[in-house]
């Protein structure tokens, strides 16, 4: 198995604002773009040749990884002018391929951080002689994915959509996104329209008596597609709980790229990445956090499991819990974000502007807008 096509095209709405401007599958996990873990580690099992099936901003791609040779790998670009589904997208990436039809070709979305043995999954695919080997893994809720049971012998027996009662569900076993396809399956997926693998292909094949094989792999295994799961997977990686290679640094409390700058007097831990040119300056302490490039983090300030978009500015005393802060936006002193808030891009919050506990005093717009409640006098009395 020598190519590989990876699904790149979605617009990861569920990530804003920080994919407003991004790809998803471009923004810094564990200091690189997060598909260069998944180059690396298919690079490691011996594929030479990804077609990254793009839609979305999809020039972006290009323009940082090029032809791939710094990855030791051959980039190929086929762009979806009309959004075309999962199987749509692996057919329209097929036109990149050149192995032949009987050869295995691997299918990987562009959004999940695995250990998988990929090679593993090759070898048992070509073993089995099966038409689709899939990777499954194992939730402990399994009501927000697809179910994929299996037999005895790891043959998929049907593919059922997210249960809605209990009696619904049969097993924990999810779809993890990734696959061993034979390279004449893709081949039979209709050209030109949208098509989805979970709802159309994966039971078509089913049905005509193809084998489909379902691998339950417990390593790691977690999806980026929320602000949570994104600040876990590039935290995790840095602390060395899941291997890549293309982290570039040791692991251990923190990730500092060539030109951040910390103050003696910070605190970083718990996996946090400070980006290129990003600033933390005295007193401030920042967990298990995503700094993007040229942002700054003021004195005594307090970041948590929080994402803080390139050269956004977080003033002194501020304190993010679980925050998104988009590109370009400044938070300035004594704010308190919560869990689950996200600013905008190139948003200003004044001093104190959000709190969720009293704040530090008042402010001119309030005091004037005060006095022509309640007269002059209310100066006078501060």
């Amino acid at each position: 198995m020598t190519e590989a096509i990876m699904l790149v095209g979605g617009k990861g709405t569920r990530l804003r604002p920080l994919t407003t401007h991004t790809p998803k599958p471009m923004l810094p996990v564990a200091g690189v773009p997060f598909i260069a873990h998944q180059l690396a580690r298919a690079a490691a099992a011996g594929v030479t040749r990804v077609v990254l099936a793009t839609s979305y901003l999809a020039e972006v791609f290009e323009d940082h990884f090029q032809d791939g040779s710094p990855y030791g790998i051959e980039l190929v670009y086929l762009t979806e002018k009309e959004p075309l589904g999962t199987g749509g997208a692996i057919r329209n990436a097929a036109a990149g391929l050149t192995c032949g039809p009987d050869e295995p070709v691997l299918v990987f979305n562009g959004d999940i951080l695995s250990g998988l043995d990929i090679a593993a999954l090759r070898d048992g695919h070509v073993a089995a002689g099966a038409d689709v080997t899939l990777h499954l893994t194992r939730v402990e809720d399994p009501r927000a994915f697809g179910l994929v049971p299996t037999d005895g012998n790891g043959r998929v027996l049907e593919f059922l959509e997210k249960p809605e009662t209990p009696e619904q569900i049969v097993t924990d076993q999810i779809n993890a996104g990734c696959y061993v396809f034979t390279r004449s399956v893709i081949d039979r997926i209709p050209a030109g329209r949208e098509v989805s693998v979970e709802r159309e292909t994966f039971p078509e094949l089913l049905a005509t008596g193809a084998l489909l094989r379902g691998v339950v792999d417990t390593s790691y295994w977690l999806d980026l597609g929320t602000p949570a799961a994104f600040v876990r997977g590039s935290a995790d990686l840095v602390l060395g709980k899941v291997d890549s290679p293309a982290v570039p640094g040791p692991t251990g409390e923190a990730l500092l790229l060539p030109g951040a700058q910390v103050d003696p007097g910070a605190v970083l831990s718990n996996g946090t990445v400070v980006s290129e040119g990003a600033e933390i300056e005295a007193g401030a302490i920042v967990e298990g956090s995503v700094i993007l490039p040229g942002a700054v983090i003021g004195a005594d300030a307090y970041v948590k499991d929080s994402i803080v978009g390139a050269y956004a500015v977080i003033g002194a005393r501020t304190s993010l819990d679980g925050t998104v802060i988009g590109d370009g936006a400044t938070v300035e002193s004594d704010n308190e974000l919560p869990n689950g808030l996200r600013i905008a891009c190139g948003t200003l919050l004044p001093v104190g502007a959000v709190r969720t506990t009293a704040g530090p005093g008042g402010c001119p717009a309030g005091e004037t807008a005060a006095a022509a409640v309640h007269g002059p006098a209310i100066g006078a009395q501060r």
